[in-house]
């Protein structure tokens, strides 16, 4: 979970996220969204990869991200219950 919160900590990643949630995207097209350079976008993807945030699947040479959504909700629920809220019972 500390990964999540540490992926989440950054403004770049959360727009990142916002934009996943409508649909899934190549990294071109979310780096279009950008005005920071490629090689740092990625080091932001990396991150969310390694928080579990995203997936990825390869479709010749390019690469689709697509928000996780379990991960998310698990985060959500995680948060909910450190700020004394209580959450959906599983």
């Amino acid at each position: 979970m500390n990964d999540v919160f540490e992926a989440l900590a950054h403004p770049v990643r959360r727009e990142i996220l916002k934009l996943l949630r409508k649909r899934s995207m190549s990294a071109g097209e979310l780096a279009e969204h950008f005005t920071i350079a490629k090689p740092t976008l990625s080091g932001h993807f990396a991150v969310l990869k390694k928080a579990d945030l995203v997936t990825t699947e390869r479709q010749g040479t390019t690469i689709i991200y697509q928000l996780n959504m379990s991960v998310m909700e698990e985060a959500l629920a995680a948060f909910m219950q450190l700020a004394g809220m209580k959450g959906k019972e599983r």
